[in-house]
């Protein structure tokens, strides 16, 4: 079926891409040499660093570690290169709603009734989302304990290929201005940093809407020292007994079978500095160190998966940053455009925007002929009614003739205080593990929503956002607009005297910034090293406590070259002893 039900689609449903400007032209892919589809790899390989997960993280990792030793990536996904439904802003939700076996996207519902979708592409998330690239704060920086210094340097390194400076057209520049009316202060420019107040961040599409992703920094890479293997579904991890000279379980190997269904093994070469690295994101590291026998015992033995170690903590503290938004029809025609400008506010909730032109009204009904089938299909039950529907078909009809111009004015919670776990389904790597994030179940994030939609609503009425509104639509036609589409699966509570606390907590949605499952100082150690096994890292979001900064791409991307970086130093030192 497909994905009519991502933040992301509703910015394409109601806001909408189709007649973007033919500008968006594909520039010519990066010719890797050392790319190949699984079927080709041998039956048997042997390097220095297996990285399972050719992601955000991955990418930077592999092309940093290959400059001082060989390095085997493997990626459950394809290439986003040639994929226009990938590399061009103006096919933004068509990348979501692939549904084809090897699309680039994996959609899943998680327990709380939210739908989402996860990366299976070399790129990872960079490849799917909304382009908005900023850093992590200062403060953040300082907690997770890195080196201010090297962070930095990281950062730019990553800049130099994929972050840019977008356009900044109308509709961004009326909802900056208008953030700046209702006193998100103060107004900051453009920066990736990540500071108080409304500041225009980067982007990861370039001034023709092209989209670069984590891919690019393989240009890093030493083509001699690394290969990469695609559709490569790795299966398990491999590890010895305990016994000496190691005092516990000890990595060695994995086993991956390609799109054939054909099985290879890949191991560490023979040297106490080589290292297996996981970094196949915030659901794919926990789901596959609970398949590989680390996790949660009684669970593992439920699903009759050895125990390597008893470890409670893998799949715990899983949150994701929930997002909710009104959309503004528009009595003129606005520019198409993704995250550029972000109200940071000093209540921990931030404020972005995004816009669009489409012929919309057919898509906008088929979104809920869609979410019937799935209804239909899965039997799920849901609040969302035939009445419901019939609602949200008439409140469409009111707003739409032949066209639906506007856009979304969106807020999402930082952190959140609230978290969840994640659980396996299945012993299937391919198949998504269940996974409850608990939107709002602590107080604190639900005040937080509330503060933020108050101050969408603010800059909504604003002097400086005037233009762009239907002077007779009052916000609570508004509200009731999204409170009528059936953008999630949660109970609807419908009423003319709907709180704004009941508003958050009905038509949550996510904005992808999932975290959790294999957190520093419970999983893994300030080093990212599995803790009570040995040669076994995690490099990825499954380590974050909280989600860095207003979007998580670039320290995800940060954090592969940091860490990268700094296992190289390691093995300068080791080798010299």
């Amino acid at each position: 079926m497909d994905l009519w039900y991502s933040w992301e689609f509703i910015v394409i449903v109601l806001a909408g891409f189709s007649m973007f400007r033919s500008f968006c032209q594909s520039e010519k892919a990066p010719y890797y040499t050392f790319v190949h589809e699984a079927t080709s790899a041998p039956h048997v390989l042997y390097y220095d660093y297996i990285i399972i997960g050719g992601g955000t993280s991955g990418c930077p990792l592999a092309a940093t570690l290959s400059q001082g030793a060989s390095v085997l990536v493997l990626e459950r996904g394809g290439s986003p290169y040639g994929n226009p439904k990938i590399m061009n802003i103006a096919n933004f939700a068509n990348s979501l709603s692939d549904t084809s076996p090897n699309s680039a996207s994996q959609q899943f519902i998680s327990e709380d009734g939210v739908y989402n979708a996860r990366a299976r592409v070399l790129g990872g998330g960079s490849a799917l989302n909304a382009g908005f690239y900023t850093h992590a704060s200062d403060d953040y920086v300082k907690q997770a304990g890195w080196i201010p210094e090297f962070v930095e340097k990281s950062y730019a390194w990553v800049e130099s290929k994929v972050a840019f400076e977008p356009p900044m057209l109308e509709w961004q520049s009326a909802v900056r201005d208008g953030l700046v009316e209702v006193g998100v202060l103060p107004y900051n420019g453009f920066t990736y940093d990540h500071i108080y107040g409304t500041k225009v961040g980067g982007s990861i599409f370039d001034k023709y809407g092209h989209r670069h992703t984590a891919a690019d920094l393989l240009e890093y890479a030493e083509p001699r020292n690394i290969s990469v293997y695609l559709h490569a579904s790795v299966h398990k991890i491999l590890f010895t007994e305990t016994g000496k000279p190691w005092p516990g379980p000890r990595a060695y190997g994995v086993v991956f079978e390609d799109s054939l269904g054909l099985k290879h093994w890949a191991y560490l070469r023979k040297s106490s500095m080589n290292e297996i690295i996981l970094s196949a994101g915030a659901l794919g590291s926990p789901q596959l160190l609970m398949l590989s026998g680390i996790g949660p015992a009684n669970h593992l033995q439920a699903h009759s998966i050895s125990v390597v170690v008893d470890q409670p903590m893998v799949g715990q503290g899983m949150a994701d940053n929930p997002m909710n938004l009104l959309f503004i029809p528009s009595p003129i025609p606005v520019e198409v455009s993704l995250i550029q400008v972000v109200g940071i506010t000093k209540f921990n909730s931030y404020v972005e925007t995004a816009s669009g032109l489409s012929f919309a009204y057919s898509w906008a009904h088929k979104f809920i002929r869609e979410y019937e089938l799935h209804l239909n299909e899965t039997g799920q039950p849901s609040a969302v009614t035939a009445e419901a529907m019939s609602r949200a078909t008439e409140t469409l009809n009111s707003l739409v003739a032949e066209t639906l111009q506007g856009g979304v004015i969106l807020e999402k919670v930082i952190g959140p205080v609230s978290s969840g776990e994640l659980k396996l389904r299945t012993t299937n790597p391919d198949d998504n593990p269940s996974v409850r994030f608990n939107y709002f179940k602590e107080p604190e994030d639900l005040h937080r929503c509330v503060q933020g939609m108050r101050t969408i609503i603010e800059v909504v009425n604003s002097r400086a956002f005037s233009k762009f509104r239907y002077k007779d639509m009052p916000v609570q036609a508004l509200i009731d607009l999204v409170v009528n589409l059936p953008v999630n699966l949660r109970p609807r509570h419908f009423s003319t005297a709907m709180s704004l606390e009941q508003f958050c907590t009905d038509t949550v949605m996510t904005i992808w910034h999932y975290h959790g499952g294999c957190q520093v100082g419970k999983v893994v150690d300030n080093d990212y090293k599995v803790l009570g096994v040995d040669k076994l890292r995690v490099i990825d979001g499954s380590t974050f406590i909280d989600s860095p900064g207003t979007n998580p791409q670039a320290t995800v991307m940060m954090l592969g070259r940091y860490m990268g970086k700094r296992i190289l130093y390691e093995r300068f030192i080791q080798g010299r002893k």
